[in-house]
């Protein structure tokens, strides 16, 4: 079995975008203009007819420019035959440019995996004892064994031990992770390196199935293929093609009849021009580079369906810990009881946190450092103190320190130590328990016994910190129309009060895989499309179930398996980016089809008086010459180059993607039909104006 090791760069050297730059939106990737040199043999190559006839409306101009050059060949003195015809092939060519370039940023990362590829030797258990086999013959369900400094010869669930992996073949991380038997961190991914210890590896998918291997196959596109939504276009690309060919078919009986019989060149010109070839040649590409911008960011998409679903869902299904919160509670403020001043209980509870090394003990120390100025002492500091650490057994933690005895932690267990020294729990004391549990927050008290007597000073109130700016990013998703829904097995009164802070439309509390399984049927029989995260086993059938299921590479195989996408960072909050990179590639394809009708328009305007100048009894049809060009074979002319430059210099758009921004649907599309209809209407006459303009310098033309 193949596997890979070194460190993994993103497409075309540049390191995953891990962070937007701009606090929520999502822009492409940077696009190199040596991209399309390097691109070009590819792009000759793909002039294969066979290839061409899956584009409908290139075949078409690829058949056009054939017949150009046959009839330019029959006259090789025609220069405006000559001319028609480069630039007919250059049409082409340059639609087969901008899908080249996207595969080619793809590309680039495949083969620096397919290089790095090794052969692996496994050490397999077999009949009480181990054998060493090649990877390549590894089968599902085999038993093989893993030590530090071994690569692991194929994908897999841990069935025993534990040990530190370096997965940056797959990650770009350079951080060593855990994996460990049972639970939801036990998957590993054959090409990754075990660090240190002994685990005992389960093959889950046969030689040549791998994860690296679908990998190297999704990035390089092989695997892709037409989602949906471009299949429905390019049904309607095809379907406006032929109307426009049979318009031309039509226009020459017109033209013999008035006595001015067009050439097939002119026709062919004509008809290019008409059809929506903008879109046409950079529709792969636009698909193809949406999938790219999910890799940029480490999440493989399996599927470009997968990637059209992100951008129409309508329903987010976010875990609280981890995607909402940051999964640690933490200190955030502390509630002494009466007769008791908040310095003096800061003090103490920093004291007791000064051998926890928990993050709740960590945050303590860092608020009474930050909100009373009292500076973090060292255990170093305090020659003669015993630290009592947590165990689960007395929930508690403290010190012991010059006669006085500190101590924090669980309500009951805090009451219980302070009653077993004769000491009194004030009335108040409960109270602010259970106000801070109340307000969804967990209470710890502390107490200390010295001269005075075993008592209790006050409540640290520790809560769930809600990441920062998720308020926002939940108020730009309801500007979208998508409601978000936490899921978390808080109760009820902890979740209302996560969610109220956190922003989100609704909660599901107390939620079991049961729960979320319903409300995924729930929603998607209400006409909405889901999106969900999950790592675990359990979380399965959810994310099957559901239209985006993003698993997380650190989750189980029966998970990732069950996704359409595995985030490699496990980011659960990546999943927001996610929709916002569908949406964006919904966007692009929306504007540059827009964009690419609307400029038909100026073509028409260009051709058509061109065609019948000069003509008796269609005086007419000049007052559509609007631009006034120098000749008829200069427009057409002009019309031609235009409509083949249009596409290279739309390229850049199409990969890098229409920059997204949160808003409703409603004015987004006011937006696009303002910037591209507005724009695709104007661009090609300032555009073909000046095409004519230099075209008219040429002696012999003018």
């Amino acid at each position: 079995m193949s596997t890979t090791t070194p460190v993994r760069p993103a497409p075309g050297g540049m390191s995953p975008h891990r962070h937007d730059p701009e606090g929520g939106r999502v822009s492409g990737g940077l696009f190199d203009p040596r991209q399309l040199l390097t691109s070009l043999p590819d792009a000759f190559r793909k002039l294969d007819p066979r290839v061409m006839a899956k584009s409908p409306v290139m075949f078409v101009v690829e058949i056009g420019s054939v017949l150009t050059t046959v009839l330019a060949a029959t006259d090789p003195g025609d220069w405006f035959g000559w001319a028609i015809t480069a630039w007919l092939w250059l049409t082409v060519l340059f639609a087969n440019l901008a899908e080249a370039v996207a595969e080619g940023r793809g590309k680039a990362q495949a083969d620096t995996l397919r290089k790095a590829k090794t052969d692996t030797e496994a050490r397999r258990l077999a009949d009480g004892g181990e054998e060493r086999v090649p990877g390549t013959a590894l089968r599902v369900g085999d038993l093989v064994v893993c030590e530090a400094g071994d690569v692991i010869p194929g994908d897999g669930d841990v069935v025993e031990g534990v040990a530190s992996v370096d997965e940056s073949a797959i990650t770009g991380e350079s951080a060593p992770v855990i994996r460990e038997s049972g639970g939801d961190r036990c998957a590993v991914t054959g090409g990754t390196k075990v660090l240190s210890d002994r685990i005992v590896i389960k093959i889950t998918t046969k030689p040549g199935e791998t994860f690296i291997d679908r990998m190297i196959n999704l990035v390089e596109g092989a695997a892709r293929q037409k989602t949906p939504n471009e299949i429905a276009l390019n049904i309607l690309l095809a379907s406006l093609t032929i109307v426009f060919l049979l318009a031309v078919v039509t226009l020459q009986p017109f033209a013999i009849h008035a006595g001015a019989e067009q050439t097939m060149i002119v026709l062919t010109a004509l008809l290019v021009c008409l059809i929506p070839t903008t879109i046409g040649a950079l529709l792969s590409a636009i698909g193809i580079a949406g999938m790219d911008r999910l890799v940029q960011r480490n999440v493989l998409a399996m599927s470009g369906r997968a990637v059209e679903a992100a951008g129409d869902v309508s329903t987010l299904l976010l875990d609280k810990t981890g995607t909402i919160t940051l999964g640690n509670r933490q200190a955030a403020e502390f509630v002494p009881v009466n007769g008791v001043t908040e310095e003096e209980l800061a003090d103490a509870a920093q004291l007791s946190s000064l051998a926890d090394e928990t993050p709740e003990g960590r945050s303590i120390v860092v608020l009474a450092k930050e909100a009373y100025g009292l500076r973090a002492r060292h255990e170093g500091e305090l020659g003669h103190a015993a630290f009592v650490p947590f165990t689960a057994q007395t929930r508690m933690s403290g010190v012991d320190v010059d006669g006085t005895r500190v101590r924090k932690g669980a309500a009951g267990a805090v009451v219980a130590w302070v009653g077993e020294r004769g000491g009194q729990v004030p009335s108040d004391a409960q109270e602010k328990v259970d106000a801070i549990s109340a307000a969804g927050g967990t209470p710890l008290l502390v107490a200390v016994d010295d001269a005075r007597g075993a008592r209790v000073l006050g409540v640290i109130h520790l809560k769930d910190v809600v990441k920062e700016g998720m308020r926002e990013r939940f108020d730009e998703l309801r500007r979208m129309g998508i409601k978000t829904v936490m899921i978390t097995g808080d109760n009820p009164l902890t979740a209302q009060a996560i969610a109220d802070e956190a922003g989100v439309d609704d909660f599901l509390a107390e939620a079991t895989p049961e729960d979320k399984m319903a409300l995924i049927k729930r929603e998607q029989a209400g006409g909405k499309l889901v999106a969900m995260t999950g790592d675990g086993t359990n979380d399965a059938p959810a994310l099957a179930q559901a239209d985006v299921g993003v698993a997380m590479n650190t989750g189980t195989s029966a998970a990732k398996e069950a996704g359409n996408m595995v985030d490699l960072d496990s980011n659960p909050t990546k999943l927001i980016e996610i929709v916002e990179i569908g949406k964006q590639l919904l966007i692009t394809r929306g504007a540059l089809t827009t964009f690419s009708i609307a400029n038909d328009v100026a073509k028409y305007f260009a051709i058509i008086p061109a065609m019948f100048a000069g003509v008796a009894g269609y005086q007419g049809l000049d007052a559509l010459n609007i631009m006034r060009l120098a000749s008829a074979q200069s427009a057409i002319l002009s019309a031609v180059v235009f409509n083949a430059l249009v596409i290279v210099a739309l390229v850049p758009l199409a990969l890098k993607g229409v920059r997204y921004r949160p808003m409703s649907a409603d004015r987004m599309l006011r937006r696009n039909l303002a910037l591209y209809g507005l724009g695709g209407l104007i661009a090609p006459f300032v555009g073909i104006k000046l095409i004519d303009l230099l075209i008219s310098l040429i002696p012999g033309i003018g």
